[in-house]
Formats: C-alpha cells, structure tokens, sequence
C-alpha cells in the first residue's frame, strides 16, 4: 500500500493549499481583502494541484503569493491654499510571467497595502484570460480627487508621477485608470512622465484620443461585462432582451454597462453613488443616461439629483444602520455589480435570490464576500466573476497598447469587435476549463484554473525567478 500513500514529506493537494494560506496570512497581518481573493482562488485550485503535483514541488502557490516588486513612496504636494500635503503612493507588481505588468492606477481615501495586493493578485489571472501577453499590477494613493481643483489635482499626479517614473515603461510596467483616476489624471500623468523622461511612448492607457488613447476604451469594462452577461445566457439558451438589471456605481462601468444593456434590449432599473440608490421602476432610457454622465462626468455631482429630476425614481439614502443595500432587495432577473470590492454580503445575496436574480456579472474587482460567492453557486445560478466578466477594460488596454506599439489608431468598430471575441473567448475558456475540472457551469473555478496555468506554466518555464 505504500507505494499509493503520499510520502510523509509531500503534503496533499489540500494540506499544500492550507499550509500556504497559514503562511499568507502570518506573512501579510491586517491584508483581509489580499487573504481573500488568495483564498478564492486557491479553493478553485485543489482541483489542479492532484493532476499538476510540478507545481507543489516548484513552490508555485508561495511564488504567485509574492509580489515580485512593491513600491510605496510619499507625494508631497501643495493645495490652493499654499499649504503643504502629504500622500502615499504605491505600486504593486505582482507578475510578469506572461508579459509586462498592466494594471490600474487607484486614487481614493481607503487605499492601502492590502486592498492593492489583492487588486494586483486579480489583475494576474484576469490579464491571463484576456488573450492578450500582460503581467499583473496595481497602484495607486490614498489621495482623494473629490472636491479637488483641477490645478490641485494636476500638481498632485506631477508629484506622483515624479516618483512611480523610474519605475514603470511600455515594456516593463504599463499603468491604466481606476477608480478616481480618468482620462483628467491620466493626461497629467502622461504630461509628467512625458516630460521627465523625454519620451513619447505608451507608458500608460486610458490617454485622450487625440494623443494616443485608442475608441471604446473608457467603454470597455462595461461593455465587456454585459458581452460576458449575454455569452452566460447564451448557454442557457437566453438572451438579455427584456430581463430586468440591477447595476450598482454610477462611475464609467456603470454607464457603460447600462448603455450596452439598453442596445441589448434590456431594462437597467437601478443606479448609486456613496450617498445613496437611485431605484426607477420606468427603467433608465437613453435619454436618463445621458442625465447621469452629465451629472457623474461634467458636474461631479450627486446621484440623488437624478430623483429631483424624474419624479418617478425613489431615492435611498445611504443608511449605515442597515444590514443591507436596498439596491440588491429590489425584484429583477440580472445584477451587474460595478461599484467596489465586497459590495454584495451574504445578506444581499440572500435578497437578490429571494428576488429572481438568475444571473450576475461582476462589473467591479471582487464585488461579492466569500459567503456571498458560495451562495451564488450553490443556487447554481448563472454567475461570472470578476476576473472573467470585468476583463473588457484591461483587454481594450492592451488593444491600446498594441496600437501604440505600430503607432495605429484602429476604428471604433474594429476595437468594439476585437473587445466582442476576447470576451467571448474568455467565457468559453471559463465555460469549458470548469468542464475539464469536473465542476460544469462552476465559472469561478473555470477563470481561477484557466488564468492560473498560462500564468504557472509561464513560471515554470523560466526558471526559478
């Protein structure tokens, strides 16, 4: 019987996958969101470990765990007021097995260590699925942009960039946007790098059209996600025609999201920002669309306007008492989660099922808890997780950076076409990896195992680095 037994010095698949986590969480204390999308990928990986024992006896699991560069700086800068402010800056790079690290640039208040290792570790395996030859980083500040001057906000990303310069480049580390970081940071950024390093090359996406940018690219995510939507529901035999669609955010993914699901023939209900939940039984048309990209992208304002505005829409306040969001209890067929990570508990899971919620596609990074995950595929409804659904926005990215590279610009049709085929090749390698590893419709487990072993296999073939 020995000979079948595992020797006492290789562990199994299972006990190899706690041991790392232990490590995980001793090595990084305080990092719940890193510890999190650790462990949600390592479950899906159990599966992989019994056919691939190469990758417990390379250490594969504590290297993908270690960023293989982490910066973090301070960015001095001066407000309108002449005083003098101090912010962190960070930059992550976890992974270039696969190609130089592409990920996106965070400016908010609730920015630290932990919540961009665990962006950065995302942005490995999405990167992976898109096709396309990108590493995985992120980066980003505590600073926040609200209710900041533009000549405030220009002096702070000088100040930013003077220090993450020496780090990235077009073919080392291509930073994009995120969350507080548009086409207006993005351009003084760019103006900055441009400047200290002398160069003109494509050392960041999500640049203006006229200097570099490539079409749909603010479009892409929101698009892509509701593509990814409409392939899950193809697997059903469905359609997105006339379903009912909950979107959470108001920022770019959300209005793009809906703008896609209204050319679907889709009805999106529902809108929110940090103040509260817009819910318009009427559904939100073109024409109330175009009110929230006025209102969210030219005035900065807030969502509770819309309300004052179209009599019939509720407004919600934001109530921090609740031990849910009123959004996610309202009765629908789809939701597109497309604000930030943990937005849905294993409470407002419970309410999207109890409400008829058949599908959800994750337009933010890691919007739903563990619990919440787990309650979606136990429902076995249709469900496709970040990585894969929100993979748009960093494929067109990379469609940028291929544009820069042969100094093109290629039409909107054809960039829209090439983002249609990535997301649905990365559904169908989803779809059939979940197959292959004996969980069929498990898409979690399809994008953790399908991102992991182009990413693995990379590793392995270039020695140990």
């Amino acid at each position: 019987m020995t000979s079948v037994m595992t020797p006492p010095s290789v562990k199994t698949p299972a006990d190899y996958i706690e041991s790392v986590m232990v490590s995980v969480k001793a090595k990084n204390p305080a990092e719940p969101e890193f510890h999190q999308a650790v462990q949600e990928v390592f479950e899906s990986l159990r599966l992989v470990l019994a056919k691939h024992p190469e990758y417990q006896s390379s250490k594969l699991l504590e290297r993908i765990v270690e960023p293989e560069r982490v910066l973090m700086f301070r960015v001095p800068w001066f407000d309108d007021q002449g005083n003098i402010q101090i912010n962190r800056g960070f930059r992550i790079e976890m992974n270039s097995a696969i190609g130089p690290y592409k990920g996106g640039l965070r400016f908010h208040p609730s920015v630290n260590l932990g919540i961009l290792k665990f962006l950065a570790f995302e942005q490995v395996f999405k990167n992976s699925l898109t096709t396309l030859p990108m590493g995985g980083g992120k980066g980003g500040s505590d600073f926040d942009p609200k209710g900041k001057s533009d000549n405030e906000v220009m002096r702070f990303c000088q100040s930013f960039m003077t220090e993450l310069q020496r780090h990235i480049g077009p073919d080392t580390d291509v930073p994009a946007g995120d969350i507080g970081v548009g086409g207006r940071e993005i351009g003084y950024l760019f103006g900055q790098y441009k400047r200290l390093r002398n160069e003109f090359t494509g050392v960041l996406t999500g640049k203006g059209l006229g200097w570099g940018g490539s079409l749909i690219r603010p479009e892409a995510t929101g698009y892509g996600c509701v593509y990814f939507a409409n392939e899950m529901l193809k697997s059903k035999k469905q359609t997105l025609e006339g379903k009912i669609c909950l979107v959470s955010g108001s920022g770019n993914v959300s209005q793009y999201t809906i703008e896609k699901l209204l050319d679907f023939g889709a009805k999106p209900v529902a809108v929110s920002d940090s103040n509260g939940v817009i819910y318009d039984p009427d559904g939100i048309d073109r024409d109330k669309l175009a009110f929230v990209m006025e209102l969210k992208n030219v005035k900065r304002g807030r969502i509770r306007d819309y309300a004052d505005k179209f009599k019939k829409a509720i407004f919600m306040p934001t109530d921090v008492k609740l031990d849910h969001n009123p959004l996610w209890n309202v009765k629908a067929d789809c939701a597109f989660p497309s604000a930030t990570q943990n937005e849905i508990t294993a409470k407002d899971a419970a309410n999207l099922l109890k409400n008829g919620v058949k599908l959800v596609a994750e337009g933010a990074n890691m919007p739903s808890t563990l619990e919440a995950t787990k309650m979606f595929l136990d429902a076995k409804i249709l469900y496709g997780p970040a990585k894969a659904a929100n993979a748009g926005g960093v494929a067109t990215s990379g469609l940028e950076m291929a544009q820069n590279s042969a100094r093109l610009s290629w039409t909107r049709e054809e960039v829209d076409d090439r983002l249609h085929k990535i997301m649905i090749a990365i559904h169908q390698n989803c779809y059939e990896t979940a197959e292959k590893y004996g969980t069929p419709g498990n898409l979690v487990n399809g994008a953790n195992i399908g991102g992991f072993l182009k990413v693995a296999n990379a590793m392995l073939d270039q020695g140990l680095v």
